[in-house]
């Protein structure tokens, strides 16, 4: 006990990992039992509908967002200038200035996008929601130092709070009003939540506004392939609910959507400790300098790929029966999509730590070109699916895609000497022999997907 205590202490390297893993891995967990509960209660107030329209409405604010992304936070994370208060103001006003004009752009796609997915409402919706934007914009610098430093003990305890009260605010705008309006007021509310308790409860210097040439030029610089990257990784991260709310009844779409966020969840707690934490690992410690520092982030590698598809396995086996437990008879068939959505994330969860060397290399141009790449085979390939094998194929298909791709990550890994072979060969195949069983134990639950109508 006094060897694992002693872990917890002091300014070394390790130790700060030790103790911003627990807090990212404590502050997600929380996260997302706030928005389970919050889901629980929210599907007992309003309609399945609710949940396909607002799913149509996040597509977009977290598709612009990604469009956009220039790449603050990592940058900050790698740069010998990130602590420097000429660098942090030009990042936070870079950041300040984008999230207004993305306010601005969802103003503009407003009534095009009711008109597309033909329904008036999302007209108003979107505008509403793109306050959060705004919100994200005005966060500190100071909230990325945080993460650059490995000290995200404060900022993981006071996202949870704000997360708390706009959960609070929704459940009541919910009740008041029963309409998908709670939901939106509920993300905005929250966001801007967050922002004021960053602002008030962290300590460092304040950010102002300040456009310095040489900040600028090498946070661009740095950002342009960040930018091009994260484009396609909305088409990976979001594409799913273009095509599908496209093709499918919006209460289909909210069903799927409540299947996704369960299904994900491990996933994104994983993408939360490798983006929070392996930057400043791999630039402490790159694994082209010695086989000791290989070997490390071996042991790393190996604990983050364990967690991450113990979590995805067990929930692709108890998928159904929690889908039962927690939800009405209207949600049901999300059951059978978070068994075959979480077996066909294993094969991401395995190369999850490879890219963050890359980009703690400054190698954001191959990392783009990776993401375009898995991005557009997973839509490619998702469309495919659905025409030809229904619901049951257009969700089988994100495997597919993540399975097809892994060798281009192995190539870029490879460039920076993170590539661990064994770790790799010895996981696909016991997740995928674990996989299969899941699959077989809920056949008769997925077949029932193949009734759902889709086009």
């Amino acid at each position: 006990m006094r060897r694992i205590a002693n872990l917890f202490r002091g300014t070394e390297l390790t130790a700060r990992l030790v103790r911003s893993t627990s807090w990212v891995v404590v502050g997600y967990g929380a996260s997302q039992a706030i928005r389970l509960g919050s889901n629980l209660i929210l599907t007992r107030i309003l309609f399945p509908e609710a949940f396909g329209i607002m799913a149509l409405v996040t597509m977009v604010t977290v598709g612009l967002m990604m469009f956009s992304d220039v790449g603050i936070g990592p940058a900050l994370a790698r740069s010998p200038r990130g602590d420097d208060p000429a660098f942090l103001d030009t990042a936070w006003s870079i950041q300040v200035m984008r999230g207004t004009a993305l306010w601005l752009v969802t103003v503009a796609l407003a009534y095009p996008f009711a008109a597309l997915y033909e329904h008036p409402a999302l007209a108003l919706y979107l505008p509403v929601a793109g306050l959060s934007l705004v919100a994200t914009g005005l966060r500190p610098t100071r909230v990325e130092l945080a993460r650059r430093h490995l000290t995200v003990g404060r900022v993981t305890l006071l996202d949870i709070s704000s997360q708390v009260l706009g959960l609070s605010v929704m459940v009541l705008l919910a009740l008041w009003t029963q309409s998908v309006m709670a939901l939106v007021l509920g993300g905005v509310l929250t966001n801007v939540l967050r922002c004021a308790m960053m602002w008030v409860g962290l300590p460092g210097r304040h950010d102002r506004f300040r456009i310095e040439g040489t900040a600028l030029h090498e946070l661009l610089h740095f950002g342009k392939w960040i930018f091009l990257g994260t484009a396609f990784g909305f088409v990976g991260a979001q594409g799913d609910k273009a095509v599908l709310g496209k093709l499918l009844s919006l209460d289909t779409l909210g069903i799927y959507n409540i299947g996704f966020f369960l299904a994900t969840f491990p996933m994104a707690l994983g993408q939360s400790v490798a983006q929070d934490l392996l930057i400043p690992v791999y630039r402490n410690r790159p694994p082209a300098a010695s086989a000791e520092n290989r070997r490390k982030l071996r042991r790393m590698r190996v604990l983050l790929t364990s967690g991450v598809c113990a979590l995805l396995l067990a929930m692709a086996y108890v998928g159904p029966p929690l889908v039962a437990l927690l939800y009405d008879d209207r949600y049901l068939a999300a059951g059978p999509i978070v068994v075959l959505l979480a077996c066909g994330l294993l094969p991401r969860a395995i190369g999850m730590s490879y890219d963050q060397a890359a980009l703690a290399a400054g190698d954001s141009r191959r990392v783009f070109f990776f993401n375009a790449t898995r991005a557009s085979a997973q839509i490619a390939l998702m469309v495919a699916g659905l025409y030809l094998f229904g619901l049951i194929g257009g969700i089988a298909s994100l495997g597919v895609a993540m399975l097809v791709t892994h060798p281009i990550l192995i190539a870029l890994s490879r460039r920076h000497e993170a590539w661990d072979g064994l770790h790799d060969a010895v996981a696909f195949v016991i997740v995928w022999m674990l996989a299969a069983g899941a699959i077989a134990l809920h056949w008769d639950a997925i077949a029932t997907l193949a009734a759902v109508p889709v086009g």
